[in-house]
């Protein structure tokens, strides 16, 4: 089932957090909170689905942005971009030791805010780890779980914004020049990449490489014979490598 991208601000201008969460409200962006200082952004991120976070450099308490992105960089494992009015060497080289996602000048217009969002939600990486997990600290692993967007699904593009898919509602992928089409029961999707790189992102349990062309859930095929398999009424080619495991499987 499709969701909006869940996203904290963390502003201590009043009018300009409420700017920013009007301009994202509009363009079909959830907003799970709007807060002014550290201890409050801490809170939200324990206690809510955050799938993206805007940062302040500058916050009306003691601990700055940065110690934020420090802050998420160590137990979430979800992108942040900093919005801040400071452009200058040193702001920049500090902001950079946290590795932000985006780094958003005030002032700036709708379009620039959108396409930053985007660009850091298609360029994130899932799969690495926060600092945390490498530590014994239950507590934190479970959070950071909790919070990865992409312990479950994954985001693909409709129209102008990315939207969360269950990977078990996700049936095949279907190669298509430069574009793949995701296919859920009821919907496509077109994403633009490799097969193989996006194959990369899926639980390698349940998502194989049925043929050249398609990427399958085995979850869903309805049946099989010498050269295709069904998925939703859709016959789909295969290698023989991949009837072969298929046959292995179903005989193991």
């Amino acid at each position: 089932m499709e969701q909006p991208i869940k996203i904290l601000i963390v502003e201590d201008n009043v009018i300009i957090a409420d700017d920013m969460q009007s301009m994202l409200e509009e363009i079909g962006y959830e907003i799970v909170d709007n807060v002014i200082v550290y201890e409050q952004a801490v809170e939200v991120l324990k206690t809510q689905q955050v799938d993206l976070v805007l940062i302040d450099i500058i916050l009306a308490s003691d601990k700055t942005g940065i110690d934020l992105g420090k802050h998420i960089r160590a137990n979430f494992n979800i992108p942040f971009i900093f919005v801040t009015s400071n452009s200058d060497r040193a702001t920049v080289e500090n902001a950079k030791t946290v590795k932000p996602n985006g780094y958003l000048v005030k002032p700036f217009e709708q379009q620039d805010l959108y396409t930053s969002i985007e660009i850091a939600l298609s360029s994130f990486n899932y799969n690495e780890k926060g600092a945390s997990e490498k530590n014994d600290a239950p507590a934190v692993d479970d959070k950071l779980m909790s919070n990865s967007v992409l312990k479950d699904s994954i985001f693909v593009k409709k129209q102008h914004l990315y939207y969360r898919i269950q990977f078990g509602d996700i049936q095949f992928i279907k190669a298509d020049n430069v574009y793949l089409e995701v296919n859920t029961a009821d919907k496509k999707f077109l994403v633009r990449s490799p097969l193989k790189d996006y194959l990369e992102k899926l639980p390698s349990n349940k998502f194989y490489r049925a043929h050249k062309s398609y990427i399958v859930n085995v979850d869903h095929i309805e049946a099989i014979n010498s050269k295709d398999i069904m998925i939703n009424n859709n016959l789909i080619p295969i290698s023989k490598e991949f009837k072969e495991f298929i046959i292995s499987a179903m005989n193991s």
